[in-house]
């Protein structure tokens, strides 16, 4: 149909479906499950665990790698090749681990479906498998029921749904047959229910509008299986470094092959001189090393509560410029509380939250605001621990002011009651004699001729009445929903509540702001990063809590993206602080926008309508208290405590790891380079200085324990001061390329210096030597290494161990010349003497490396 059934006459939308209020007959239903399918999501687009495993492999730095295993078992060094396939291999299964688990979100939403469903066919009800459900179908709906399919409402009795999975809306939603505007927003479709969804109360009935990928939740389905996975900016980088490094092994072996062999060296040497050069320009453990690195920060994160999904997720933190965030329980407390009650005038603040500047305190307001309470416990059908959100507050303030509300209601028993409709909009119980009602002021108002002052009941006058609604706008601009109390004496039955009340009071309820959330805001806006909220709420209640929280209070509302095209929306959602009112949609659309604009963005989400932009997020971040299933699948990070300050503790985290990487990359890179430019400049000299076996030592010792414990350096202090780092500025950066640049030069022409006055004129490479080159260059490196700390605004001794994974290499580098081990390296012992020049090369070059570190950091400014 070309109009959407939400607009149509309920009677209109069952003809269009060649349906029938009594229901499909069988014949009817078999050609419809023909034309239409079953009743559920279809999985498709997936990748299947061996698709997922060879995508581990697929990356220059680990072809790099194989090359090199190759290249050492053609030329003899079986040991070597292994030690590289050991590296490999790991890293591709704990790479396959994490990927798979990602795939898991689309069969999450397969989980949400119904298992039955109750339908009317033949002019019978009869329960059957959901999946059996087809367009024109006849469902009935009661309280506790999922929704199985999208349908539109053809009756109900005070039917309310919970559709915050699919919405956004805190509260459930009541409904009703009457048809709404086209232009409606999905979260204010009264006429309409969405598979996936539940209902809270009341009944309903329903025909059957869309099934399976034709509804709501199954085009989010789709929107995942078309979604790609995001890249971080340092996969990214990490891949074009390994394409780098094999260019540059390509390069150095077609030069320094042809070389060797021209200068009468044999083939065999030649052979090695290049594998030994393949070896010095690859650190091997580079992929390793910062798998294990952001495996060490999830565990971290996962004891602040965020619980990490996907690996390279914790690095990208550390980019993000923009974080969009849901309102309900991540900004807010996630549950309604009354903030303010009022009695004739009198304004009593509930909340710590409140301001006592609009609070009228008055001695005498105690009775009149013990009744309001009494009314909204004992014309309530919840209890503390279940029931409607909006009751449950009820009960937790006058259980907060000090009331007894089982004894309450076991002194006061109910002998009648109205219950709650949504055409009524308000309910009452009667208690022997008294009458008991609450509601939406507006209605209930009307339903009053008299006003509980402190003198007793007056006549409710206009002027009163005035009074009355301007302090219902008053709560409203404040974001506050409001509930109006009333009672009757000499009650007969419940008939009677329809007039004649004595208006009480009413109270205001909020899903307040969670405490620390505003001091997380500011610390994220001055770590330069913007805040956006993203949520399903209205307009009024979005900014006033945006207000609240210092966010700013420029607003687009979802009816307005929708009459953006693409590219004026990308120009605008940089000024706006809140989207309010928003479809799964306008979240991607809002997200794609930003991206276009150049931003890194974190986008949270709890809702099966979030998993699409969780999914093409940069960060997808998840609920894991209130959040559905399928959000939780879709996103990149979880967060255990559903709190945004949790949020920016982790983009503390994210780029104090970030620190780290590049730390060790700038590290190990610079090793790299001074071990490549000494056994090149080397064998232009005729000797094979530094053996693959010693070089894969080296890088062992180097890129082993003392990498990996930088992992575990501390956050600076000054991580949330800069901004958000560049990711066209890549890990690779000047300040990087400087210090590589700058040690390595130092590191070569020192090492040289030493190669050649420990061999005295010797036509051939020495143990001896070899040993001394070998051996300084390890102590080199470590000295190296605090001064790369140091340039992070990283304190010496603040990690524990790294000393020890420092002192254990120097353990093992012992062995390799004490003991036995000697043999398969080609050493020597050394002896005091020895150590004395060790000591003296390191003496020169500690000074050099800090006169290079203070040129980096000055660069970096």
């Amino acid at each position: 149909m070309s109009e959407k059934p939400h607009e149509l006459p309920a009677e209109r939308v069952v003809s269009s479906l060649e349906s029938r209020t009594d229901g499909l007959t069988g014949d009817e239903v078999r050609r419809r499950r023909e034309a239409y399918g079953e009743n559920d999501i279809v999985r498709g687009g997936g990748r299947s665990p061996v698709d997922i495993l060879v995508a581990q492999f697929n990356s220059a730095l680990i072809w790099v790698l194989l090359a090199a295993a190759g290249l050492s078992i053609w030329a003899g060094h079986a040991v070597d090749a292994i030690l590289i396939a050991i590296i490999v291999v790991a890293n591709g299964v704990f790479g396959f681990v994490q990927d798979y688990r990602a795939e898991r979100s689309l069969e999450s939403l397969r989980e949400l479906a119904a298992p039955t469903a109750t339908v009317r066919r033949d002019g019978e009800e009869r329960p059957i498998d959901a999946t059996g459900l087809v367009p024109g179908d006849i469902v009935v709906l009661r309280g506790g029921d999922v929704v199985p399919a999208d349908g539109r409402l053809l009756e109900t009795a005070d039917l309310e749904v919970d559709e915050a999975s699919l919405t956004g809306e805190s509260v459930p939603v009541s409904k009703s047959p009457s048809p709404v505007e086209s232009a409606t927003p999905l979260a204010e479709r009264a006429s309409m229910v969405y598979k996936g969804t539940s209902v809270t109360r009341g009944k309903g009935v329903a025909v059957v509008t869309g099934t399976g990928m034709e509804t709501e939740v199954g085009g989010i389905a789709r929107e995942l299986a078309a979604t790609e996975a995001t890249r971080t900016p340092l996969q990214d980088e990490l891949d074009e470094l390994g394409r780098t490094l094999g260019l540059g092994v390509i390069v150095l072996s077609a030069l320094v092959a042809p070389l060797l062999l021209l200068r009468g060296t044999a083939a065999v040497q030649a052979a090695l001189t290049a594998v030994s050069l393949a070896v010095a320009a690859i650190p091997e453990g580079l992929p390793a090393v910062v798998t294990l690195t952001l495996a060490l920060g999830v565990r971290k994160m996962s004891a602040e509560n965020a619980l990490v999904r996907r690996l390279p997720a914790v690095e990208a933190l550390g980019a993000v410029d923009v974080i969009c965030t849901d309102k309900t329980g991540t900004l807010t407390q996630g549950q309604m509380t009354v903030s303010r009650l009022w009695v004739n005038d009198a304004v009593i603040a509930l909340d710590s939250r409140e301001t006592d500047g609009d609070a009228v305190e008055r001695e005498d307001i105690g009775d009149r605001e013990n009744l309001l309470l009494e009314i909204s416990v004992l014309c309530n059908d919840s209890t503390l621990e279940d029931g409607d959100p909006t009751e449950q507050a009820l009960l937790a303030a006058a259980d907060r002011r000090g009331l007894d509300i089982d004894g309450l209601r076991d002194s006061n028993p109910r002998t009648g009651e109205v219950p709650f409709s949504s055409e009524r909009k308000w309910m009452g119980t009667v208690h022997d004699d008294i009458g008991y009602v609450k509601g939406a002021p507006e209605v209930l108002v009307e339903h009053c001729d008299r006003i509980l002052t402190a003198d007793g009941p007056k006549p409710l006058t206009d002027e009163r009445r005035e009074r009355v609604e301007a302090t219902v706008r008053a709560f409203g601009d404040d974001a506050l929903r409001v509930l109006a109390m009333a009672y009757r004496e000499a009650v007969a039955d419940a008939d009677d509540l329809a007039d004649g009340l004595t208006f009480v009071g009413l109270t205001g309820m909020i899903d307040p702001p969670r405490e620390e959330v505003a001091d997380a805001i500011a610390r994220t806006t001055h770590a330069g990063i913007g805040v956006k909220m993203v949520t399903g709420d209205n307009v009024r209640t979005a900014r006033a809590i945006a207000d609240s929280l210092g966010l700013g209070t420029a607003v687009l509302e979802g009816g307005e993206i929708e009459r953006l095209d693409d590219e004026t929306l990308r120009d605008r959602v940089d000024s706006v602080d809140v989207f309010a009112r928003t479809s799964p949609e306008h979240k991607v659309r809002i997200l794609q926008a930003l991206q276009k604009r150049g931003n890194d963005v974190a986008m949270t989400g709890d809702g099966v309508n979030d998993a699409p932009a969780l999914k093409n997020a940069d960060v997808g971040v998840a609920m894991g208290v209130r959040g559905t299933e399928v959000a939780r699948q879709a996103s990149d990070i979880v967060l255990l405590d559903d709190d945004y300050a949790t949020i920016e503790r982790a983009v503390e985290r994210g780029r104090g790891i970030f620190d780290n990487i590049w730390k060790f990359v700038a590290y190990l890179l610079s090793a790299n380079v001074a071990e490549v430019a000494i056994v090149f400049l080397a064998s232009l000299s005729g000797y094979l200085i530094l053996p693959a076996v010693q070089l894969l030592w080296i890088n062992l010792l180097t890129d082993g324990l003392p990498a990996l414990a930088l992992g575990a350096d501390p956050v600076s202090d000054d991580v949330m001061e800069r901004p958000p780092r560049d990711p066209d500025r890549g890990i690779v950066d000047r300040p990087m390329l400087g210090l590589i640049g700058g040690t390595g030069a130092v590191t070569t022409v020192v090492v040289l210096a030493l190669m050649f006055y420990t061999l005295a004129g010797a036509p051939a490479v020495t143990a001896y030597a070899l040993t001394m080159v070998f051996t300084a260059f390890v102590c080199l490196e470590f000295v190296k290494l605090y001064v790369v700390r140091w340039l992070r605004e990283t304190p010496t001794l603040s990690n524990p161990w790294l000393a020890a994974a420092v002192a254990s290499s120097i353990v093992l580098q012992l062995a390799v010349l004490y003991t036995p081990l000697n043999r398969y390296f080609g050493t020597v012992p050394l002896e005091v003497a020895d150590w004395g020049l060790i000591g003296l090369v390191l003496a020169l070059c500690l000074p050099a490396y800090v006169a290079i570190g203070v040129l980096v950091r000055r660069m970096d400014r």
